[in-house]
């Protein structure tokens, strides 16, 4: 249904590349302000419709500045939450809101490294809110790399390694027809580009990627598979405990593959899977899907992704019969302390 939809509306994707052209001159030009606020912004985004992989950046680029020192908050849009404008989802000691009405992966990061975090949908307004709140020097975007009227001292791009390797389909066209948000020129405009592989092989760039690549900011990133958590207790267990057991596993995420592949690697059964939209927003009725769907293939447990456990936490009691367990990765970064040393230089220039 959403192929056809992206058929019918094609005729409008010649329009929407215009208006994204148009609107980028504008911004470098200096026709449209840019803002800045009273700290050092770094912006993690990329230029196709989901799926790249920002959440483990955001994580991996946060934790880092963290550890270096810096007062880091995270700020995002909220994608998929029950709430409009700004909200402080975190003050760094406290979760102030429910994950509905902040969203799966800004709870996540707040939950995660124990640091400020807060959304809203205009980052400008956002960021000025965040700095009254929270005594902040360091404030990480996350999804921004469209968002221009926010003034950044770094921008991170992260791209999907197998959508640029992918045999040209529609997929490489701009919106509605393709994944496009930017045509692929807009990466020059980046500091970093991260090209990432998530669990596949790292194989060989096409040739045509490389007129948009300076090899100085170009990096490679995966995932690794650090282990499973049981959801109610947080108790690690090595995945290969889960070798040949007959999983029933449950994801709402973008692009699944990624998921599915480090289960097979490391031999988890997920003949048997649950597949719900991106960010879905869990209730009573896919809970008991999720108990009838368990039951009815004799599974030994449930394996889900650490996005969609910080929902089903909610329902930890109506699950209570049920071991769910959810996979943790972290991205690794080739030519990790380059990648570091630029992080830093940004950082430590003096404060805006």
């Amino acid at each position: 249904m959403v192929k056809i939809l992206r058929y019918i509306l094609s005729p409008f994707t010649l329009l929407f590349w215009i208006i994204v052209k148009v609107r980028n001159y504008l911004f470098d030009k200096g026709v449209f302000k840019i803002t800045k606020v009273k700290a050092k912004v770094l912006s993690i985004g990329n230029i196709t419709v989901g799926g790249s992989g920002k959440t483990p950046s955001v994580l991996y680029v946060s934790s880092f500045l963290k550890l270096q020192g810096f007062k880091v908050g995270v700020l995002s849009r909220g994608y998929g939450r029950d709430s409009k404008g700004y909200k402080l989802v975190s003050d760094g000691n406290e979760i102030k809101v429910p994950v509905n009405i902040c969203g799966d992966e800004i709870y996540m990061a707040a939950d995660e490294l124990n640091i400020p975090a807060a959304v809203a949908e205009r980052r400008v307004e956002g960021a000025k809110n965040f700095l009254k709140d929270v005594n902040l020097d360091t404030i990480v975007l996350d999804d921004a790399f469209q968002h221009r009227w926010i003034h950044r001292d770094l921008d991170i791009v992260l791209v999907d390694q197998r959508f640029i390797t992918k045999k040209y389909n529609c997929e490489k066209a701009m919106l509605p027809l393709g994944h496009l948000r930017e045509p692929f020129n807009s990466l020059k405009r980046a500091d970093i580009v991260i090209i990432n592989r998530k669990f596949s092989d790292k194989i060989e760039l096409p040739y045509w990627i490389n007129k948009y690549l300076d090899n100085d900011k170009l990096f490679f990133g995966s995932y690794e598979a650090i282990g499973l958590y049981d959801l109610k207790t947080h108790k690690f267990f090595d995945i290969a405990e889960f070798q040949g057991q007959k999983s029933l596993v449950v994801c709402g995420i973008a692009k699944p593959y990624s998921f599915f592949n480090v289960l097979e690697k490391n031999k988890v059964d997920f003949t048997n899977k649950l597949i719900f939209p991106d960010h879905q927003n869990y209730t009573d009725k896919e809970v008991q899907l999720i108990r009838k769907k368990f039951y009815d293939t004799n599974a030994f447990s449930v394996v889900t992704t650490h996005k969609d456990a910080v929902k089903l936490t909610n329902y930890s009691k109506e699950l209570d019969d049920i071991d769910i367990y959810y996979l943790k990765i972290e991205l690794k970064i080739e030519n990790k302390e380059k990648f570091e040393s630029i992080l830093r230089n940004k950082m430590y220039n003096k404060t805006n």
